[in-house]
Formats: C-alpha cells, structure tokens, sequence
C-alpha cells in the first residue's frame, strides 16, 4: 500500500508523534503548536498527552506546552467520569424494564476500563435494545427528563422505518445525549446483521442492570462504524480505538484472533472488519496475524482492484483533516468516502429520493433566507 510523503505534520508524522512520543523532544516550538492544534481538530490531544505522560518524557516538554498537556489529560478524566455518572441516570430511568441494556462505543470502554477509554473524548451516549423494546425504553428516558429534538414527519420516518436508532434525545436539564440503537446498521442496508446474535453474546456489566457487547463483537462494532460512516472527523481517533481494543482483547485470549473472523462472517460483516485490520496494520503497527487480512478478503469476495481503490480513498481520509496536514488527495478521499457511507445505509433508488429531497429542502431554506 503506497502512501504520500510524509511532511513534518502530515498524518503520517501525527501518527508517529502519538505511537513515538520520545520523537517529540527534538521539536520546536512552533512544531509544537502546529501538533497540538492538529491533535486536538483530530480529537486526539488527551492521546498524545497521556502517551507523552506514560512514556516519561513530560519533564523534556517545554514549559510552554506543558500545560496543554494537563489541560487535556484533566480534560479527558473528567468525561469518562461524566460518561460513566450520566449511565447511572440511565439506569435510574430503565429500572423498571427487563429488556437489555447494552452500552456501545465510548460509553461501554468507560464502564469496563478498557484501554481504549484513556486519553479518549466522550460525545453521546450510545445504547443498544432489542427494537420490540424501542417504545418502552423510549417512553422511560421521556419521564426522566430526555427528548427528541424537533423532526418533521419524514426524518422520524427516515429513523424509524429505516435507520438503526431512533432520534436522538437530549435531557432538557443536562444537556446530555442519549442515541438509542436496536441495531448497529441500518435495517435497509445491505449487510444489516441480526442484532439478535449480539444480545446473546452480550455480557452483563457487575453492579448494574448494562451490558456490553463482547470483546470480538465490540472490535467488529468498532469497524463497522468506522468504515460505514460518510464523514471520519474522528476516523483516526477511531482507529486508535480499534488499535486498544486489538491489543488489550488478544493479549487477554489465545483464541481471540482464530475467533474474531468467524464471528465476522456469524454477523455479514467480513469487509468492514478487513479494512479495521488492514489499516490498524499498515498505519498503527498493530499486531495483526499477516494470514487474516488475505482470509478476510477471499470471505468478503473483495477482489485486488477494489482493495486497492479503498486503500487509495482510506489510507487518505483517515488523515486528520486541518489545514497543516490537508492534501487535495485527502479531500478528494473524504469525498468518496461520504458518496460510499450514503451507498452503504440505503438502496440506490431510495437513496436518489432522500439526497434529491435533502438538496430541494437546502436550496428551498436558502432561498427563504435571502429573502
């Protein structure tokens, strides 16, 4: 897999800075600045901080960035904290239901301490119930103070029928943000797994009423968000994750790599996880075994040209994406990987309606304002 030249803050040089952090002692301070203001657009400045802290080379930091660093670290502490006190609200609120309560994403790395969750930014909380469930445990969160944001009848339509969520909610008090999932993709895209499989091999969270996913169900969660999404703000903070996850879970189970692409193959879900470890791999050095990237790729029927364009858009978009660090080749990649993200959750036809009544609803809001 061919890759641009590295510059001095190009995504190669952010990745290494993150993976390498005794690198960093050489830099200038004007270098300095550049990385903390691409780190932190990248959403990966507490990794960089907690990296530079855990590789003990903060006293060679210059003073100037120093606090920076804190800030971040302190920064980063503080949500998962938050994250963590904010599930006791949701507990609180689905007490009375028997239906199963998985966490997902950032929220289920907190709660289990994983590795992952270090230096790691928190947004929205993300669950997982069974979709029989959905009105239940939407009706619970509504007592409790969460609500969906204004939607006209077509965007409730649009998550409701169609999507894996329904709108999201948000506590009118705390502001919080709670996504409430019945699946982790669409019910109209192509590869739409039984969300029945991960409910049985979900694991129960000691001293709560959640749940998590399991380890090799959590790495192929993490995939396949990442490589179904249409834009990757955080795409290398996600890869990172996947990276943790790799690491933490196979050094805790010999069969862990011998089970992780059946499963993948369990739930329709070989290329995304293909793609997880090619470019955790190729870009993070993880420690993938060389035999099952070609043993994904023969199961997801991905021939060589295919594999190669997406590592030509992949290897490109997951950059970060600022300024210092941007290429036309970089935006040219986002760009195909938005229009693939909208080919992945719907059919073609479906999809045409929705981006053609998306664009009529813009140019009509547009005009409306103009005048």
């Amino acid at each position: 897999m061919k890759r641009e030249p590295p510059s001095v803050f190009s995504g190669a040089a952010i990745i290494e800075s993150i993976r390498k952090p005794e690198s960093l002692v050489h830099l200038s301070l004007r270098q300095w600045d550049m990385l903390l203001r691409v780190c932190r657009r990248a959403n990966l400045l507490g990794r960089l901080a907690e990296g530079i802290e855990a590789a003990g080379v903060d006293p060679q930091v210059p003073p100037q960035v120093r606090p920076h660093l804190v800030s971040a670290r302190v920064l980063t502490a503080h949500q998962r904290e938050a994250i963590v006190w904010e599930t006791r609200h949701i507990e609180k609120a689905l007490s009375a239901l028997q239906a199963p309560v998985v966490l997902l994403k950032g929220t289920a790395y907190a709660i289990r301490g994983l590795t992952a969750a270090h230096g790691r930014l928190f947004g929205d909380v993300d669950i997982l119930v069974p979709r029989p469930e959905l009105n239940s445990v939407e009706a619970a969160l509504m007592v409790q103070g969460w609500a969906s944001g204004h939607h006209d009848d077509y965007d409730d339509r649009y998550y409701r029928e169609w999507m894996h969520e329904i709108p999201p909610m948000t506590h009118r008090a705390r502001g919080t943000v709670i996504d409430v999932h019945h699946n982790i993709l669409p019910l109209i895209a192509r590869n739409s797994p039984d969300a029945g499989m991960l409910f049985d091999a979900s694991q129960s969270v000691p001293g709560t009423k959640f749940r998590t996913l399991s380890p090799i169900d959590m790495v192929i969660h993490s995939a396949t968000h990442l490589f179904h999404e249409s834009e990757l703000q955080n795409g290398l903070r996600d890869l990172f994750d996947l990276d943790a996850l790799l690491r933490e879970f196979s050094a805790q189970s010999d069969r862990f790599w011998e089970e992780l692409p059946s499963r993948a193959t369990q739930l329709g879900l070989e290329l995304p996880l293909l793609l997880a470890l090619r470019y955790t791999r190729a870009l993070l050095g993880t420690p993938v075994p060389e035999e099952l990237v070609p043993r994904l790729q023969a199961s997801a029927r991905l021939g060589s040209l295919r594999l190669h364009i997406l590592d030509s858009i992949y290897l490109r978009a997951l950059m970060p994406d600022h300024p210092a660090s941007r290429t036309w080749s970089q935006t040219l990649a986002r760009g195909c990987v938005y229009l693939r993200g909208h080919v992945l959750r719907m059919p073609a036809g479906r999809l045409t309606l929705h981006l053609t009544r998306k664009l009529v609803l813009r140019m009509f809001r547009n005009t409306s304002r103009s005048h």
